[in-house]
């Protein structure tokens, strides 16, 4: 079996605890929805990051709120580059799959679509 990476990205409003829980929700469904047959259990590892202005929750326990209690997740902090996109949550999830790697599904939401408007349109 192989392992495919899927990465996804979505803006939060303000860097409060809920809004990054429910915007980080609301990338990891749409991650779900987009991927045929991605499951939790399926999933290797799971790597969040989040952007310089946003640290009022890790974005792993909104994977934990939706059952994701086995998959190995770790949150880090974006290289602060200079002009780069502000508040947003990041994610890398390593997938074992036999699904091919050009029809894996990745996710830009809200403002982060400027991130990778080819993936994100795809």
């Amino acid at each position: 079996m192989s392992i495919r990476g899927i990465r996804g990205a979505i803006t939060v409003a303000e860097d409060e605890a809920q809004a990054i829980l429910q915007a980080t929700c609301e990338l990891l469904q749409a991650i779900l929805a987009e991927n045929d047959g991605l499951q939790a259990q399926d999933i290797a590892s799971a790597l969040f990051t989040v952007s310089d202005d946003l640290s009022a929750a890790f974005p792993a326990q909104a994977a934990r709120e939706l059952g994701w209690d086995f998959v190995p997740m770790i949150c880090a902090r974006e290289i602060p580059v200079p002009n780069s996109l502000p508040k947003t949550v990041r994610v890398l999830l390593h997938w074992n799959t036999e699904t091919p790697q050009k029809e894996i599904k990745h996710v830009y939401l809200r403002e982060a679509v400027r991130l990778r408007p080819d993936w994100a349109n795809a």
